[in-house]
């Protein structure tokens, strides 16, 4: 079975919203920490950042958040995703201490590379623009999976999905033996199963905060319809 990871951003009603992704059929929930300057996001999730932070949202209450959440998905991964500014601010051990007592089974730092500060197990990406060298070296170092991001510039849905996932997929699958999980641009049910189609699962971010903003019911039929897409039975033409 392909893993669905679902990307909400930490505000007050992400506890119940996290519920509802896991009951549409979610295996992982990330949890956007918001950032002022979140480079590698794009437009919805830069503005849910945005909100987030005009009500509160710091790294404190975002790990308060991610507790919520670990209280109501005992069984759910709980990814962080935050940026290296916030983790320098709180401090790293710190933070990689908190959030494990808050519930995160490992984290993903999107600005920090591979071969930095390895000591912090966390989940490590890659992107069609990495060497062969950094993708081992990112794959010899990741927690549990490797985030293949699909493409080169921000998050946000895309309208095809990025031609250059088949190439990083197969460079990858010769350099590690690890799941590859892709994300960045996939936001509908046919996108999620094309790229698992190619990688072992697929993560969704920009599409799920723009339909997290109508409700957890909204939510929850959305995930149901990449689920669905994603448990379809692959044709094997005679």
């Amino acid at each position: 079975m392909k893993t669905l990871v679902v990307y909400l951003m930490a505000e007050p009603e992400t506890p119940e919203l996290a519920r509802a992704a896991v009951e549409g059929g979610a295996d992982v929930v990330e949890l956007g920490f918001p950032f002022s300057d979140p480079l590698a996001d794009g437009p919805v999730i830069r503005h849910a950042g945005e909100r987030a932070l005009a009500r509160g949202m710091r790294t404190r209450a975002c790990l308060d958040c991610l507790a919520a959440v670990r209280e109501r998905l005992p069984e759910t991964p709980l990814l962080p995703m935050t940026y290296s500014s916030l983790l320098e601010a709180y401090g790293w051990e710190r933070f990689a201490a908190d959030a494990r007592a808050a519930g995160a089974a490992s984290l993903i730092v999107a600005d920090l590379p591979a071969g930095e500060r390895p000591e912090l197990r966390r989940v490590q990406l890659v992107a069609p623009t990495s060497t062969d060298e950094r993708i081992g070296l990112a794959a010899s170092q990741t927690d549990g999976w490797l985030y293949l991001v699909t493409l080169t510039g921000t998050t946000g849905a895309r309208a095809e999905l990025s031609p250059a996932l088949a190439g990083l997929v197969e460079r990858a699958r010769r350099l590690t033996d690890v799941p590859l999980y892709a994300g960045f641009g996939i936001s509908t049910p046919e996108q999620a199963r094309a790229a698992a189609g190619l990688a072992d699962g697929v993560v969704v971010g920009s599409r799920a905060v723009e339909v997290a903003e109508d409700g957890p019911a909204a939510l929850r039929d959305y995930v149901a319809s990449l689920r669905a897409a994603l448990d379809q039975p692959i044709r094997v033409d005679a």
